[in-house]
């Protein structure tokens, strides 16, 4: 399969998914462009990273803005977080070998999988 093709593959999988189940991109692209491309670990997040800072969740959000279903100050908050602790991740991301940095993410994976299976819990 073309490269150009397998992007656009992984790119509209993954806003499918994130559309259908609110998954982050980075659930979905970042193993695809390490498994079926061959990128680092490195290049895959910050391809993904990169790729986040465009408004590709935007159209999905406000589907669910007039649904009612968006907590504006949380999202917020989440967002300057999410910005401060990006920036100081990426700085160790670029020291960690690949190989630490990959096995680290696929644990976080499973552990999420492991929880969100049979230890649910709902704050509302």
């Amino acid at each position: 399969m073309n490269h150009t093709l397998i992007i656009i593959t992984i790119g509209f999988v993954a806003g499918m998914l994130g559309g259908i189940l609110g998954l982050g991109g980075a659930i979905v692209i970042i193993p695809a462009l390490v498994m079926l491309l061959g990128y680092s670990q490195q290049a895959a997040q910050g391809t993904t990273l990169l790729m986040l800072t465009l408004p590709v969740g935007a159209l999905a959000a406000w589907q669910y803005y007039k649904a009612g279903q968006v907590e504006i100050k949380t999202a917020l908050i989440l967002a300057g977080t999410f910005f401060i602790g990006g920036f100081f991740g990426a700085k160790l991301a670029n020291l960690v070998p690949q190989e630490i940095l990959k096995k680290g993410f696929a644990v976080l994976l499973v552990l999420i999988a492991v929880k969100m299976l049979f230890f649910e819990k709902t704050l509302k």
